[in-house]
């Protein structure tokens, strides 16, 4: 190879496990390193990382990350990121702060596309704008409109970490990496502690991207099927102008610790403690990740120790009882020394020390004993599964290969290493089978011999919310009280300044820069998957002929029309039960054991939906599996025990399962406010909507804890239930099967399957009643958390709104404008949006992490409003569409494909309903905007509230406004 562009080649490799040629070059003039990976991929991906270690805890990399994106020298608009969301056909387009990096990746398949983004990119970290008005906006400022006002906090990255910081799940991870690590830079909060962002100054901002936003300090990355000598053409046009510059950023080395240490932290219980528990996690350093065999041993030995509810050491853990759940990172090997952590939440904190004691002695004790060659061979063969598949679900693939690069390449070591797997694992294989490798070994040195170790406990305070609050408060008093009267009539002008710039538009000219597709560039025709209806009764089976790599993908789906309403509630933990407590052939360990020596995992999952055309709600249980074709007939076998002599006899195993879901469900509820919500809404209006609440909302997470109140009299009923769910359901003549793989191995596979469908039970099918007519509530539920998660939302259909495709245009505009706008950029809070759910006509406005509550129900009222006078351009209006467009034709792997196809069949969409809706899409006309406008008006007066958020504030708006109907505490 020859030098290209400035750029001086280095080195080329053929990276077979993923198809791939990978070159490597360094820019002659700055020091940078491109790579460049070459393949038929489709989905082209770019990225740019720099190493951006923090000095303290503002949040300054992640505040930094936020503003680059808030316009550059070359496309000089309020958000080009923003721009980008509207106009764009990306199937990725974000950027991701991380302990000591930060990355910007885009993908896109169209190739004009993908060239618009990487330069918008490129402008974005090398020349952005970050003025004084970036930093109040992103990051954090004071506010005062009238001296007689009290002073507050705002910022979009000051809010976001108060959400973080209200999530003790969020809190124990960044805790347990900052207390192994304390004299480096990961001893600091990269995202941001809300008590520590209002210490950044702007000069500090400035100054920070000018030594690390650097070329110098970057690592670029290329993959796809893109010419690869324009991506040294593209990037040289921005590397030329800069001189190189030595930039310190390699995070230094941890010195090692003389003995273990302890570190207790308070977290937010609420208001009652009397149910709240602990948390803790065992946390050791190891070295760094220089040895690529020692790499993938310790993420072997990680799942042979934790990875699935047979795991000897999950095991002990949770039949101790000790815990509802077991927590923990397991092995990071994202930082420069890696690291292994493990522990449990939901314990009494009368247990701590035992809990503490139970790893070290369990962590003994397995290795004593040794580990069951069966446990290795499944974690060997799910890991090497999973490696060959390369499936990365809804990201592109080069986004994965990209951040898996960086734990090596981050650090000045070599970058393809972690990609060409093969031969360490073929070194691990060769040495378990001679005896020279054992991975008990590797548990004595780098765990039970290792001091450098770190015990984190968390315990509930019920004060520590409103003290924080408080102090805050009090942060503020003083700082007003300290002001001079010239000082708080700045922070007003200020205040003023940065709504009026929130509030003006930004200029044609501007917006005219921002590079963007159209409507030409656009696919008139739907993309049609393929579906081959290979019978239809008894069971339906599908098959999908898609290239898989040899790898065959079945699911199993059953309708739950059969249940009555009570059982419903039963219908995760029977799943859990199905998979998680073994057959009357094995026992649950020996199942899981054989689904991870044979197949690439069983997973279960739920579906409910409205069907098209509104005729009616469908909901279904899936149990999805993945296996090599060869293997087939094992994973056949398994799955027709799992269904026909599953064992529901295990009361303690069954104990243990309903206190993780408990523990899972309260975790998530944070994390996950705004999806909690949105449905809560939707269950109000729609029957599948309700069953999801009760098979997977509030509602059950209220089922669980009465089942585990009542555990022992209710015993009984719970595995009698189970077995009538079983018998209903595990049917012939209700079951789904869909196929996806390429025709020449469906062919070697059908009869196989057609006998698995046929030695099932075959009787006729009861179907229930599930219309549900739920009262309409404005609701507030209760949870420890400094932000809230605000809803409104009802049923368009109801209104005399008619499904038509200009929709999908409307909510793009108003996600990137209106929303985006007054909720996040005004409002401060995180994310602000809208969602139409086209088959039960609900629309629902929805926030995140948002600081408040009111004034986002007004701004979501004043939406019919701003769509009734607004001028909407043509050049606005081609953006919408196109990223409408984007979204609509999301990128998705040979499986999501399979599955994609085998929905639209059930819920009666087929290509003409969407062709129709594509062309309706693509002829949206203003026309459209200024209809829904009117739905919206009449949506106000009759619409429901859901706000998630702390006791406080939904008791502070209730006392003074009556919004909420119903007040509940969930946590």
């Amino acid at each position: 190879m020859k030098d290209l562009y400035g750029f001086k080649f280095v080195k080329e490799v053929d990276v077979s496990e993923i198809n791939s040629k990978v070159i490597l070059y360094r820019h002659i003039k700055t020091g940078t390193e491109l790579m460049s990976v070459i393949n038929d991929d489709e989905n082209k991906v770019f990225g740019v990382t720099f190493r951006t270690p923090p000095s303290d805890s503002t949040g300054l990399p992640h505040i930094m990350e936020h503003s680059v994106l808030c316009g550059s020298r070359k496309y000089p608009v309020k958000e080009p990121f923003v721009e980008l969301v509207k106009g764009s056909l990306n199937t990725f387009l974000n950027a991701f702060t991380y302990p000591d990096k930060t990355c910007y990746p885009v993908a896109s398949t169209n190739l004009q596309d993908f060239y618009n983004l990487v330069d918008v990119y490129l402008d974005a970290v090398f020349y952005p704008l970050i003025t004084p008005q970036t930093l109040m906006q992103e990051g954090w400022h004071y506010e005062l409109n009238n001296l007689d006002d009290e002073l507050s906090f705002k910022g979009v990255v000051f809010n976001e970490m108060k959400g973080a910081y209200s999530s003790p799940d969020d809190i124990l991870g960044d805790e347990s990496q900052m207390q192994l690590m304390p004299d480096t830079a990961y001893g600091y909060q990269s995202g941001g502690d809300p008590d520590c962002i209002p210490d950044l100054t702007y000069e500090k901002f400035k100054n920070f991207h000018e030594t690390f936003y650097h070329p110098s300090n970057a690592k670029i990355f290329f993959y796809g099927d893109d010419d690869p000598e324009k991506r040294l053409q593209l990037v040289n046009e921005y590397l030329q102008y800069f001189e190189p510059i030595q930039v310190n950023s390699l995070p230094a080395l941890q010195t090692e610790f003389s003995k273990p240490l302890r570190k207790i932290i308070p977290y937010d219980s609420g208001e009652e403690t009397e149910n709240s528990k602990a948390y803790l996690t065992v946390n050791w350093l190891l070295p760094e990740g220089t040895n690529p065999e020692l790499v993938l041993s310790l993420g072997i030995l990680e799942h042979v120790l934790l990875g699935t509810p047979a795991s000897p050491l999950r095991k002990i853990l949770i039949e101790s009882g000790l815990g509802e759940d077991v927590v923990g990172r397991g092995l990071s090997d994202e930082t420069r020394q890696m690291a292994f952590s493990t522990g449990m939440r939901g314990i009494e904190t009368k247990n701590l020390d035992h809990v503490e004691s139970l790893i070290l002695t369990a962590l003994e004790r397995i290795t004593e004993e040794g580990i069951d060659p069966k446990t290795i061979e499944a974690s060997i063969n799910t890991i090497e599964f999973s490696l060959r598949e390369n499936n990365t679900g809804p990201y592109p693939r080069g986004l994965i290969v990209m951040l898996r690069t960086l734990s090596t390449w981050l650090y000045d070591r070599d970058p393809i290493s972690p990609l060409a797997f093969q031969k360490p694992l073929d070194e691990i294989k060769s040495k378990l089978s001679d005896g020279s490798f054992r991975f008990e070994n590797l548990i004595r040195e780098y765990l039970i011999d290792n001091q450098h170790r770190v015990t984190v406990i968390l315990t509930p305070d019920a004060a520590i919310g409103a003290q924080r609050v408080e102090n805050e408060k009090n942060r503020l008093k003083q700082a007003q009280f300290n002001f001079s009267q010239e000082k708080l009539e700045q922070i007003i002008r200020d205040t003023l300044d940065l709504k009026k710039r929130q509030e003006t538009p930004d200029s044609p000219e501007a917006l005219a820069t921002i590079p963007m597709l159209g409507k030409d560039d656009l696919d008139q025709s739907i993309k049609a998957l393929p579906l081959q209806i290979m019978q239809k009764e008894p069971a339906t089976i599908l098959f999908h002929d898609l290239f898989t790599s040899q790898i065959l993908y079945v699911d199993l789906g059953f309708n739950l029309s059969p249940l009555s309403p009570e059982q419903l509630p039963f219908m995760r933990l029977f799943m859990r039960a199905m998979l998680e407590m073994g057959t009357q052939k094995e026992s649950f360990v020996e199942l899981i054991q054989h689904i991870g020596r044979e197949t690439g995992g069983i997973h279960h999952s739920l579906y409910t939906s409205e069907k098209a055309k509104q005729n009616g709600s469908i909901a279904y249980l899936f149990l999805r599996s993945k296996v090599m074709v060869n293997k087939i007939s094992a994973l056949l076998s398994i799955l027709s025990d799992i269904l026909q002599i599953p064992n529901f006899s295990d009361k303690e195993r069954f104990r243990q399962i309903l206190l993780e879901e408990k523990s899972g469900m309260e975790a998530g509820l944070i994390p996950s406010g705004h999806r909690v919500v949105n449905n809560r809404l939707k269950s109000q209006y729609s029957t599948s909507a309700w069953m999801t609440e009760q098979m997977s909302g509030v509602d059950y997470l209220f089922f669980i804890r009465s089942l585990i109140n009542q555990f022992d009299q209710e015993w009984e009923r719970i595995s009698t239930t189970f077995e009538e769910i079983k018998n209903s359901l595990f049917n012939q003549n209700n079951l789904i099967v869909n196929v996806t793989i390429d025709q020449p191995h469906w062919d070697s596979v059908q009869n196989e399957i057609n006998q698995f469908v046929q030695d099932l039970p075959k009787s006729l099918v009861s179907n229930q009643s599930w219309i549900q007519k739920s009262q309409l509530i404005n609701e507030g539920l209760m949870v420890p958390s400094q932000v809230n998660f605000v809803g409104k939302g009802g049923d368009l259909y109801s209104l005399g709104y008619k499904d038509h495709g200009s929709m999908n245009v409307i909510l793009q505009y108003l996600r990137s404008t209106w929303l985006w706008e007054k909720v996040r950029v005004q409002g401060g809070a995180y994310g602000g949006f809208c969602i139409f759910d086209r088959l039960s006509g609900i629309f629902t406005f929805l926030s995140y992490r948002d600081p408040n509550l009111l004034s986002t129900l007004e701004n979501y009222d004043l939406t019919a409003q701003f769509l009734k006078n607004f001028e909407l351009s043509e050049s606005e209006l081609t953006k919408s569409i196109i990223g409408a467009i984007g979204e609509l034709d999301a990128y998705q792997l040979p499986d999501a494909k399979g599955y994609t196809s085998m929905v639209r069949y059930i819920l009666g969409i087929t290509d003409e309903d969407r062709q129709k809706f594509r062309d309706e899409l693509l002829s949206t006309s203003e026309s459209d905007f200024r209809h829904l406008a009117k739905i919206l008006e009449e949506l106000n007066k009759q619409a429901s509230v859901v706000v998630l958020g702390s006791s406080e504030n939904i008791t502070k708006v209730n006392q003074e406004n009556q919004l909420f109907s119903e007040t509940r505490k969930v946590l």
